[in-house]
């Protein structure tokens, strides 16, 4: 792809990142009201202090909505996504919670990734098999099944080994085990099984979506010349596939890889809820319920910032894979 159509279109992305932002915080703004948390305080602050407060934060709702925006996007311009209703540090605390999801969902992604596009490949290779029945039937089960039903399957998986072994194999919450003592090698151990959980209730629906998606691109491409052309000098149907077919169909595979990447960041709050990890889902849920414009603002930026780059990354990921698009 030159470099020019790629500018144009990280442009037109940008745009579309600061009309996304720009219609989270209005619509915040308009639906919520932090003003609740201090009327339901007993007894009731001075209304003169709950304005200053509220002011202070540019939460006032008796301001116009227009002039708290314009305060707003010149503080997010320089980075400043502004103070909570009770004067905490919007940045400090999103900051805290994306690193708690980025080490909550690493793992959990690239496993899904990986894994599904590996059993995709394998049953599209062997179409209407025993193998692929038998794979589809797990993975419409596992995409049917909500995420919270996974998760507390896997805790209640989880206490019955632990049960059995006579040992504290898994941990079913938390990230790690508060005030634990120890080397870096026990405190990694540590954290290890606290993870192994959330890894899985990750990956195994990530897995299930990925390998139907990559399943269907592989299996499309059997009757393709290529393909016959590379059997007929003596590959196996399989090693053809791998060789030829895999980085064909992973061309727009990787496009919907990467957005629903994007768009898993911020949509485990289930995840987070049952293994009790305080993420950036479970941050927009509390938002929400305190009615914290700044807040549901900019975990909204963070998932269009998200999706804005997933975008960058899948038009380039695609262009290095397939020479067709560059060329056009």
């Amino acid at each position: 792809m030159a470099a020019g159509p790629l500018l144009v279109r990280v442009l037109g992305r940008l745009v579309l990142l600061f009309a996304a932002a720009s219609c989270a915080y209005l619509l915040a703004a308009a639906a919520l009201n932090p003003r609740e948390n201090y009327e339901a305080r007993r007894p009731p602050p001075p209304a003169e202090a709950v304005t200053a407060a509220l002011d202070a934060a540019n939460l006032n709702d008796e301001t116009p909505l227009l002039r708290r925006y314009a305060v707003w996007v010149s503080g997010v311009v320089v980075g400043d996504f502004g103070r909570t209703w009770d004067g905490a540090s919007v940045n400090e605390e999103l900051s805290r919670r994306i690193g708690v999801s980025v080490r909550l969902l690493a793992a959990g992604a690239v496993l899904g990734c990986v894994g599904g596009v590996l059993l995709g490949t394998w049953t599209g290779a062997r179409p209407h098999g025993a193998a692929d029945r038998a794979v589809t039937a797990v993975s419409l089960l596992l995409i049917s099944v909500p995420v919270v039903v996974v998760a507390v399957s896997l805790q209640n998986a989880a206490l019955w080994v632990n049960q059995t072994a006579g040992a504290d194999l898994l941990r079913v919450t938390g990230e790690a085990t508060p005030g634990l003592e120890g080397g870096i090698a026990e405190r990694g151990a540590d954290r290890l099984r606290h993870l192994v959980l959330p890894t899985l209730a990750v990956a195994l629906p990530q897995i299930a979506l990925y390998s139907r998606y990559q399943r269907s691109l592989v299996a499309d491409q059997l009757g393709a010349d290529y393909l016959r052309t590379a059997r007929a000098k003596g590959m196996t149907r399989f090693r053809a596939v791998v060789r030829h077919a895999l980085r064909v169909t992973l061309a727009p595979a990787v496009v919907y890889f990467g957005y629903s990447l994007a768009v898993l960041l911020t949509s485990t709050v289930f995840t987070e809820q049952v293994f009790g990890w305080h993420g950036v889902g479970e941050y927009l849920f509390e938002s929400i319920g305190e009615g914290d414009v700044n807040a549901v603002a900019a975990v909204c930026c963070f998932g269009a910032v998200c999706v804005t780059a997933a975008g960058v990354v899948s038009d380039t990921a695609r262009a290095v894979l397939d020479p067709r698009s560059r060329a056009g």
